[in-house]
């Protein structure tokens, strides 16, 4: 997996839910937008990560950053949603989306950056 491209998807797909999720919301709050923001740092990694080739290892661990605290912060209020009285609810809801995009870019940032790590070797091992 592209993880240029898929980061570019996520980054979108991100901040998506910020924008829906806050169009819908009643309170208007400023928290509704988190995922935008985090959606919008991935887009740019992605963006950068196609077109700058010498930045894309960069980029691509700023990503995983991003990624990482974003599954942490959304997965970690989602028990607390739960346990409301109102079920989840919309932040709730978006929270659980976002958890699940993050976990998502996650693992396959992860496989793609042990991809990497072996392909490396493989070739030092064969310059040998």
């Amino acid at each position: 997996m592209n993880m240029s491209k898929l980061s570019t998807w996520i980054g979108v797909a991100l901040i998506v839910v910020g924008v829906v999720f806050y169009a819908i919301s009643e309170s208007k709050s400023m928290t509704a937008l988190i995922p935008t923001w985090m959606g919008l740092i991935l887009l740019v990694c992605g963006v950068v990560g196609q077109v700058k080739e010498g930045a894309r290892k960069h980029v691509m661990h700023v990503g995983m950053l991003v990624g990482l605290l974003g599954f942490l912060g959304s997965a970690g209020r989602i028990p607390k949603a739960l346990s409301s009285d109102d079920g989840l609810g919309l932040a709730g809801t978006s929270q659980l989306i976002t958890a699940i995009l993050c976990v998502v870019y996650l693992v396959f940032g992860i496989r793609s950056f042990r991809a990497a790590r072996k392909a490396r070797e493989a070739a030092a091992a064969g310059g040998e």
